[in-house]
């Protein structure tokens, strides 16, 4: 079933089943720009603003969240007027075999899992600590407003593990945590840890930076690339834009980087526009760091004949021609990881970050299709400079200082 809920406890017979990020065709991009498109499968719900609360995930009453269930499960909506905000939460199903009192996850993502990009990227850490034994929900959409609370209520839930895929979580993290010793929480791309159970996890975003920078620059015919974001100012972002700008002038100390900020992570109509903006300018390749909003550069680079970099397979497969690589980021790993510190209770009060040569994974990797890293469209010259500057990274005769400076608007 594609929306559901269950009519029994978690792990039994009416369990949603774990749906595949391709189920939701009608999740496109910007779904999750908007508390009302926010979807409720599975089992009771983790928050909402102004809402009911429940202290266990029993089945939702339909009139009390604003949808109503039809008998074959399918999804009826009678959404209230000032859309209550339903944070999906869904619970994954148990493997056969499983402990009956498994320790249990959360993992809350900003935005769809359809994304095709950062969400989707953060639900292979839910799939991956499910195959690990853990009793996993997840919750989707969860606005920056909800953040805190969202946390709050897995953890008065009893999750021992709770996970915010992305740096916002950060502030949310610190604020609950003392309140719940006996929870570890883990921010997804933050940037420090707290006490002595908030922790944050990233791969190395200046040095996967640098590499799509050098890559850029070997393949700019105009001597202009450039580079579409959002959230200024967020810690990663200044590392990956910053070094993309440093590995691009380390080719070509001439080449002008242009990089330009939107307003939502998740709007590829705003992304497309900024993107046709730099093309417009002379850049011919396109660099950038968004949820759903990454399909936007992709368009606009399949439409003006230009290349640009991805962040999922998905992406290779809208525009096979224009997209270069895509940075692959291993949230399964990395949070599978986690899962392990947290149990043998090492995890806490730390910041752990992946990168090239750092044991057990490097976090993220270059890949345009299955077995094949590049576009065979690439040229053998630039795939050599940056394979040569990955080298010098995982051996440290490079190191990518980057500072806001670095990852400023503007060329």
């Amino acid at each position: 079933m594609r929306h559901g809920t269950s009519t029994g406890p978690p792990g039994r017979a009416g369990t949603v089943p774990l749906p595949g990020p391709e189920e939701a065709a009608s999740d496109g991009p910007g779904a999750g720009s908007s508390a009302d498109q926010a979807r409720t499968r599975g089992l009771g719900l983790a928050g909402s603003r102004g809402g009911d609360r429940r202290s266990a995930p029993t089945r939702p009453s339909p009139s009390r969240w604003g949808f109503k269930m039809t008998i074959d499960g399918r999804k009826v909506m009678s959404r209230r007027k000032a859309a209550l905000l339903a944070l999906a939460a869904v619970l994954l199903p148990q493997a056969a075999g499983s402990a009956a009192a498994a320790e249990k996850a959360a993992i809350l993502l900003p935005g769809s899992i359809n994304d095709q990009s950062w969400n989707a990227n953060g639900y292979q850490g839910a799939e991956r600590l499910k195959a690990k034994g853990w009793e996993v929900a997840y919750s989707e959409n969860v606005a920056p407003a909800d953040m805190a609370e969202a946390m709050r209520d897995y953890a008065g839930r009893g999750y021992g593990l709770v996970i915010g895929h992305t740096g916002r979580f950060l502030s949310a993290a610190q604020q609950v945590g003392p309140d719940y010793p006996k929870t570890v929480f883990v921010v997804g791309s933050g940037s420090a840890g707290a006490g002595t159970n908030v922790a944050s996890i990233d791969y190395d975003n200046a040095q996967f930076g640098y590499l799509m920078g050098v890559l850029a620059a070997k393949m700019s015919k105009t001597g202009k690339v450039g580079s579409v974001n959002g959230l200024e100012g967020l810690p990663n972002v200044v590392a990956q834009v910053g070094g993309f700008r440093k590995g691009a002038k380390s080719v070509d100390p001439a080449i002008e980087v242009k990089v330009v900020y939107i307003q939502n992570m998740e709007d590829a109509a705003e992304a497309k526009e900024a993107a046709l903006s730099l093309i417009a300018g002379g850049a011919d390749f396109i660099f950038g760091k968004l949820n759903a909003g990454q399909a936007g550069i992709i368009q606009a680079a399949k439409e003006k004949g230009v290349m640009a970099s991805g962040r999922s397979l998905g992406h290779s497969a809208i525009a096979p021609e224009a997209v270069a690589t895509n940075i692959i980021e291993k949230w399964g790993d990395m949070y599978g990881s986690a899962g392990d510190a947290a149990k043998a209770g090492t995890l806490g009060g730390k910041f752990q970050v992946y990168g090239l040569g750092t044991p057990g994974s490097t976090g993220a990797d270059f890949a345009y299709q299955d077995g094949t890293p590049f576009n065979p469209k690439v040229p053998a010259e630039a795939v050599a400079a940056l394979e040569a500057a990955r080298a010098k990274l995982a051996s440290g005769a490079i190191k990518v200082e980057v500072t806001r400076a670095d990852a400023r608007g503007g060329v």
